[in-house]
């Protein structure tokens, strides 16, 4: 869309509502139809993974085309200067058990676009959805928004072609807009990367294409409970949609929290600084990874990629590979009927502004499985003995497939123990505060945005 907000004419100059008091009912109610729920999805899905050619092999270093490790750093660079590159990141001042660390970072500092068309079909808001590959998925065919893509992507840095429905987000007059908020991306992997969570109302008749399917927030929802269907960038979109609050109530006023938060960012002082991949305390490097000297947290490795729907139809690329199944869940309580979730302060050295909300527990186990009962992250093992009684929500999702490989946690949402106690750096609030939150860039981040998209889905159901 246009950066240029277009000026009144001497006859529209009466202000008008500063926000659309029937979005959120329009959202309700797409969310509360499913139409007959979603028997035929997996067929089509099927049949799209049918109709194309993917295939994701590993390769050794020497093989990627256009990819090198430059000289004297040792960064894994490609040629056109673009996309992104590999570095070393330094990170001092950090929470224990790791107040320092090193390890590879991914840097790409332009801003992508992540947008989902929505159209109104029979008084209901439907939302076009792409079956896209990836290379990094396990399930290489996911749900994504409308366009996925880099501004490397829609310039056509690849020579490929033309990114499709593209220009409903970057032309004006194509649409109105309901969702636009810069992003964080995983902050433990990327190096002050941001993309635009965009949600736009197509004006006029939009053509379907190939791999493109409509569907309701009510069938987005139930997809949400299956593994490995709804990928990462669709649900960051999707939980920046301004749902109501049915509650209008908190623990803590939004001001209180606002308060808190700024208090926990300016109380750490974490400095993050890009060093050489090169010689990298603690990694090393073979012919085809890239990997920690304990064998633990993630490894860079390189691929080869076939995939006959995507703008270029064959590629090559590093990917960075977590070590084991991540573990993300929110706590979550009520208080006199009020639902809420224990939120913590998270430290990660990619954040653009060090801190950034996070769920209560979002660890890959495995990397603290050497360490004494007493220095495992907090709540971990809380979580990881749940009762099945208590467990609210649990679907393993993919983590971004564009950029890592067979990323995926274990999402939960699990009622709290009425004794716990809420230690420094969490905080009780209401999903009606964290969708208020993310209608501004950096506060919630991305594994937060995935269970806040649950948590809609799972209000309406319950209503």
């Amino acid at each position: 869309m246009s950066s240029k907000l277009a000026q009144p004419t001497a006859a529209g100059r009466t202000p008008r509502p500063r926000v659309d008091a029937r979005l959120p009912e329009r959202l309700a109610l797409s969310a509360a139809t499913t139409k007959g729920g979603t028997e035929d999805f997996a067929r089509w899905l099927a049949g799209r993974g049918e109709a194309n050619t993917f295939r994701v092999d590993r390769i050794p270093f020497a093989e990627l085309d256009g990819w090198s490790f430059e000289e004297p750093t040792g960064n894994l660079v490609h040629r056109s200067g673009r996309f992104f590159t590999v570095e070393g990141l330094r990170v001092t001042g950090g929470p224990a058990p790791f107040p320092e660390w090193h390890q590879p970072i991914i840097k790409q500092p332009e801003v992508g676009i992540l947008g989902i068309l929505a159209k109104e079909f029979d008084g209901v808001l439907h939302f076009l959805m792409q079956a896209k590959m990836e290379p990094g998925n396990r399930k290489l065919l996911q749900l994504s928004p409308t366009v996925q893509a880099t501004r490397s992507n829609y310039t056509k840095v690849h020579q490929g072609a033309d990114v499709k429905y593209i220009e409903y987000f970057i032309e004006p007059g194509r649409g109105r807009v309901l969702a636009d908020v810069l992003q964080s991306e995983h902050g433990s992997w990327f190096f002050h990367k941001s993309n635009r969570n965009m949600v736009v109302e197509a004006v006029g008749e939009v053509p379907l294409l190939d791999d493109f399917c409509w569907l309701t927030l009510g069938q987005i929802g139930e997809l949400l409970h299956q593994d490995n269907v709804i990928n990462m960038d669709s649900r960051t979109v999707l939980s920046c949609l301004p749902f109501a609050d049915p509650h209008q109530r908190a623990l803590h006023s939004d001001t209180e929290l606002l308060s808190w938060f700024t208090a926990e960012r300016s109380r750490h002082e974490v400095r993050a600084e890009r060093v050489p991949l090169a010689g990298l305390p603690g990694w090393k490097r073979g012919e085809s990874v890239i990997e920690h000297e304990e064998g633990r947290f993630f490894q860079v490795v390189a691929v080869s990629v076939q995939a006959g729907n995507r703008e270029v139809t064959r590629w090559t690329q590093p990917l960075f590979e977590p070590v084991g199944l991540g573990v993300t869940a929110f706590l979550t309580r009520e208080f006199d009927g009020v639902p809420h979730v224990l939120v913590h302060a998270r430290v990660e050295g990619g954040f653009l502004d060090t801190v950034e909300l996070g769920p209560t527990v979002q660890y890959t186990p495995g990397n603290f499985g050497h360490l004494p009962a007493a220095e495992r992250p907090l709540f971990l093992d809380q979580v990881l003995a749940a009762d099945a009684s208590r467990i609210r929500y649990e679907a393993v999702h993919s983590e971004e497939g564009g950029r890592f490989l067979n990323a995926e946690s274990r999402y939960l949402l699990v009622e709290a123990e009425e004794d716990l106690q809420v230690p420094p750096g969490y905080a009780w609030v209401t999903p009606g505060q964290l969708t208020t939150l993310v209608q501004h860039g950096h506060y919630l981040n991305v594994q937060g945005r995935t269970l806040l998209a649950c948590l809609n889905a799972l209000e309406v159901q319950a209503r």
